[in-house]
């Protein structure tokens, strides 16, 4: 497994690379700060290998310029409203990087930390593994108890396929809601609003003006049914109020199917119909947040002066529901709340065709 010196934090700590890549043509880059995923190559139909993930060239960048391209995300992924939550009976405040709410853990979330990382023994099937390792204090970002995280990343020896287990557990009651944050474009260059995706989900999080899930609805009708293959630009410009408000989607689809054998249920599929490349994404999580690149702008720059700008790149971010620590546990709202003695425990797939 390849490691090299990928540059120097600003108290000095030095970040490390690490390369994962297995004899099928996949090959994945990430850095110990955050967990990024710096790259992720995989051939299209033509056997050619390309890139299909946004992200800069240099650590600078990734310091003070990401946009949360390919960060692990926590403590809590998505948004708490009002950037604080009520636990056992006690109020905690969290911090604001998102208007009034909290967004990603906030502003130092698990994506800003340098995590300790080694190699790990590759399971049956797999052909490297790496195991990702941070202790978050009590308090951090306003988060009770000390939360111990795990993050293992493994490329099958078998298929195209790149495999995250999340596990964590806490000394105090807290909220966990882990998730990865990769911009794909299966294109590996231009926009992503020529692919087609499909969501097995009926229901999506309809959001208020703060993108704050207020209740489920249907997607019969509307342009939230991804429920077959559809090409993102065929509806994101309709006059929709939810993809006004949120200026595309960036919205929660609560997934249909039920966990397999391996506890894991599809979560959404992914087509580049001129490159051939396609993504399945499967997963232990009850939903999927699906972001269109909404925000880039054309101010952040990657790998050879590409401009990234609006639906350059989306997001398939497995995970419970936003806001789920303002909502009654249910069958529609499932609890993040994690106890000690309890194991936080998670998976997502993507696998590559």
């Amino acid at each position: 497994m390849e490691c090299r010196d990928y540059g120097q934090l600003p108290d000095g700590r030095t970040v490390h690379e690490y390369t994962l890549a297995n004899n099928l043509g996949l090959k994945l880059t990430a850095i110990t700060l955050g967990g990024i995923v710096t790259g992720l190559w995989v051939p299209n139909a033509k056997g050619q290998t390309g890139n299909v993930v946004l992200g800069f060239d240099n650590l600078d960048d990734y310091v003070h310029r990401n946009p949360s391209f390919g960060i692990i995300v926590g403590r809590y992924g998505n948004r708490i409203a009002g950037a604080s939550f009520e636990l056992d009976g006690e109020t905690h405040s969290l911090g604001r990087n998102d208007g009034p709410n909290c967004l990603h853990g906030g502003t130092e979330g698990f994506g800003h930390r340098l995590w300790t990382v080694v190699p790990a023994q590759p399971r049956t099937g797999e052909a490297q593994a790496l195991l990702f390792s941070y202790t978050s204090p009590h308090g951090e970002q306003g988060f009770p108890g000390e939360l111990r995280v795990y993050v293992r990343y493994a490329v099958s020896a078998t298929d195209n396929s790149w495999r995250i287990d999340y596990t964590a557990t806490t000394d105090r009651a807290t909220v966990v809601n882990l998730t990865h944050h990769d911009y794909f474009n299966l294109a590996g260059d231009g926009s992503v609003l020529g692919h087609r995706l499909t969501i097995p989900a009926s229901r999506y999080s309809e959001v208020d003006q703060h993108l704050i899930p207020q209740r489920h609805a249907s997607v019969e009708g509307t342009p939230f049914d991804f429920r077959t293959a559809t090409p993102i630009e065929a509806r994101i410009r309709q006059s929709h109020p939810q993809l006004l408000r949120a200026k595309g989607y960036d919205h929660n689809w609560l997934l249909d199917g039920e966990l397999n054998a391996d506890g894991l249920r599809a979560a959404a599929t992914l087509e580049d119909p001129y490159c051939g490349r396609r993504m399945d994404v499967l997963t232990s999580e009850p939903a999927i947040q699906f972001y269109s690149g909404n925000f880039l702008d054309g101010s952040l720059a990657g790998p050879n002066g590409r401009i990234y700008r609006q639906g350059d790149g989306l997001c398939l971010e497995t995970q419970h529901n936003p806001d789920s620590p303002h909502h009654e546990a249910s069958g529609d709202w499932p609890s993040t709340v994690l106890r000690p003695g309890e194991v936080f425990r998670s998976t997502t797939i993507h696998r590559f065709a």
